[in-house]
């Protein structure tokens, strides 16, 4: 049975010349879903940090674990409002691949260390257009996903997998601004400006009315994204808890003291949860009820039919996701705690400003002997970075693919390359793995 909620708009491929096999039985989201979970980039999210460090403890979370905690509740929120929406039906309702596509790329861009990797890597290229973990993966799916000797690939992706991973459509430049004759850079939710393109793609010829300009781009998001975004919330508001009582970061008193200092800024709702969350702390039974709470979570969606600026053209922007207000204030409530016990934490600041010495050190390292005058005597990166640098005929697109190699590393390369390059007394140097 054909499935209405979607059109010729939303299935179109970026390369509208490339052609798939007659033979192959998978719709094109299922198709972009599986050259997703099947490519490199994907695998090496095994190895970079969520909140601790990759490898310190083999029960915590790591980018890939939290990726397919997001993408199994995407699935999991359209499957839901599927069924529970009168406005959809058996022939007009919310691809689940294509959800679950979304939920699975939507960490592909993120570096080494978490979020210190993120913040780094967009100071070190602040006069080059920046470093974002969304527009990232954006340059992951459509020019890197598929490494080749003489320069990469990316995929060919549907319009409607491109706009669902998109949360920020806003442009490095379009956010830069110019405060008393000083220019202050964005911090992070922009794309890069290269990227515009993409982005006059994914709104198609009619484009975008002219009321939308600047950080306005970053409202405009399908319902696909919309789900995604609360399915991220949802897993790292629930999980980011869990792996915080289990290294000992959260614990009853502090939750106590924590719920003393801000009592004033908390809801009646939030304070009850706060009670509760102590409670379940003390008893060691906060990871069951955080199973339950995804649930709730889940249940707690609805959709409530928009006047959305791709109306026109598509049913993903004619409804939006909306969230129940006691189940947001839970969400809000444990994510204000993780940043405060958990991410503040001396312990995680110490690693945080090791990660961003270690990406600074080697990004200037990889520039200064890689693309300047010792370039040709002393070869320190790796293939095929080095090959799709010599073939590079700009500066800029030189030093992107420097910050393309580094985001691209695990936590583990990223040390590992960093020892053999400085510290070589700490292994041996043909460690090269």
């Amino acid at each position: 049975m054909t499935n209405r909620f979607y059109g010729d708009f939303d299935y179109e491929h970026l390369h509208p010349s490339s052609k798939r096999s007659e033979s192959d039985l998978r719709n094109p989201f299922q198709v972009d879903r599986d050259r997703v979970l099947f490519s490199n980039a994907f695998r090496q999210l095994q190895s970079k940090t969520q909140v601790f460090q990759s490898g310190e403890y083999d029960f915590y979370r790591t980018r890939l674990t939290h990726t397919i905690e997001v993408a199994r509740i995407a699935r999991s929120i359209a499957e839901y409002l599927n069924l529970s929406c009168e406005r959809l039906r058996s022939d007009f309702f919310i691809d689940p691949d294509l959800v679950e596509a979304v939920g699975l790329a939507h960490d592909l861009g993120h570096p080494p260390f978490g979020h210190i990797g993120e913040r780094k890597l967009n100071e070190l290229m602040r006069d080059q257009g920046g470093f974002e973990g969304n527009a990232q993966t954006l340059r992951i799916l459509t020019r890197l996903i598929y490494a080749r000797p003489k320069e990469p690939k990316g995929m060919n992706p549907t319009r409607a997998f491109i706009d669902g991973v998109l949360k920020y459509k806003a442009l490095y430049s379009e956010l830069r601004n110019d405060v008393d004759g000083r220019l202050v850079y964005p911090a992070n939710h922009f794309l890069y400006d290269e990227q515009e393109p993409f982005r006059s793609f994914v709104f198609g010829e009619q484009g975008l009315p002219e009321s939308i300009r600047g950080k306005d781009f970053n409202s405009v998001k399908s319902i696909e994204c919309q789900i995604m975004d609360w399915a991220d919330d949802t897993a790292y508001s629930l999980h980011d808890i869990v792996d915080g009582i289990k290294a000992g970061f959260i614990t009853p008193d502090r939750l106590r003291e924590w719920g003393e200092e801000h009592e004033r800024s908390l809801s009646d709702n939030q304070l009850q949860v706060l009670e509760r969350l102590i409670e379940e702390t003390r008893k060691g039974g906060f990871e069951p009820m955080a199973s339950v709470r995804i649930g709730q979570f889940i249940h707690a969606c609805s959709l409530q039919p928009c006047e959305g600026p791709l109306g026109g053209q598509t049913n993903r922007y004619r409804f939006k996701l909306t969230v129940e207000r006691p189940v947001n204030d839970v969400c809000q409530l444990h994510k204000r705690i993780a940043i405060d016990l958990i991410f503040k934490s001396a312990p995680l600041q110490e690693i945080e400003f090791k990660g961003g010495r270690i990406l600074e050190k080697l990004f200037r390292g990889y520039v200064d002997h890689g693309l300047g005058r010792h370039a040709r005597s002393l070869n320190i990166i790796p293939e095929p970075f080095s090959a799709w640098l010599r073939n590079a005929t700009r500066e800029d697109e030189r030093l992107r693919l420097v910050c393309d190699l580094l985001s691209g590393m695990t936590d583990g390369q990223a040390l590992r390359a960093y020892r053999r390059l400085f510290e070589p007394e700490f292994g041996p140097l043909t460690d090269y793995h």
